[in-house]
């Protein structure tokens, strides 16, 4: 809405404590908004990311990407998105938690990656994206696919040992919304024509 007042002096504020939080809890070898990654971390790194391009501060979007590709460095492990587990999640100091997996970690990590991709045009955005998408295809750590392509829906997560078979709304959101923003790339730009693994849902 940027014709809208009311809008744009919310978005600032909120943009304003996002960052706030960012400054106080962030250094050079931890730069993140808590001390601790918990549930949809992507989404806070792509928050200030966003306000930032979109009120033209380029340190806020610049704070955004930092915190962004720290939790790339966080997340990745020998080439698997390997997402923060939502059993015990991970506090600084600790050992991180890598059970239970959600998608809704996939999925926000897709969509904010698609958000990097889409500032910066840098193509290692792009290829973040497809890695943890193909979480739901079944590059995790127990090698399963946690989507059905078929009917649309999405397993409930990643045990470690096991998939959680139930398939809740929310997790069947995540799934599709992660799909959905690829295809929508895939009109908008030939890079799409990279993504792999991702099938016709009907």
């Amino acid at each position: 809405f940027p014709e809208d007042s009311v809008v744009q002096t919310i978005q600032a504020t909120l943009a304003q404590r996002l960052l706030a939080q960012r400054e106080a809890n962030a250094d050079s070898e931890w730069p993140w908004f808590e001390q601790k990654l918990t549930y949809a971390n992507a989404r806070l790194a792509q928050a200030l990311m966003l306000a930032g391009e979109s009120t033209g501060d380029l340190p806020m979007m610049e704070a955004g990407l930092e915190s962004l590709h720290w939790l790339v460095s966080q997340t990745v492990i020998d080439g698997v998105f390997v997402p923060i587990g939502s059993n015990g999640f991970f506090e600084r100091g600790q050992s991180r938690a890598y059970f239970d997996q959600q998608p809704i970690e996939a999925s926000a990590a897709v969509s904010a990656y698609l958000s990097a991709y889409r500032i910066t045009g840098n193509p290692v955005w792009f290829d973040e994206a497809q890695r943890a998408f193909r979480w739901f295809m079944g590059l995790n750590l127990l090698g399963l696919k946690v989507c059905d392509p078929a009917t649309g829906g999405c397993m409930d997560g990643i045990h470690d040992n096991r998939l959680n078979r139930n398939q809740g709304a929310e997790s069947t959101v995540s799934y599709l919304a992660a799909l959905t923003e690829l295809r929508e790339l895939s009109r908008s730009s030939s890079a799409a024509k990279l993504v792999m693994g991702v099938t016709d849902v009907k």
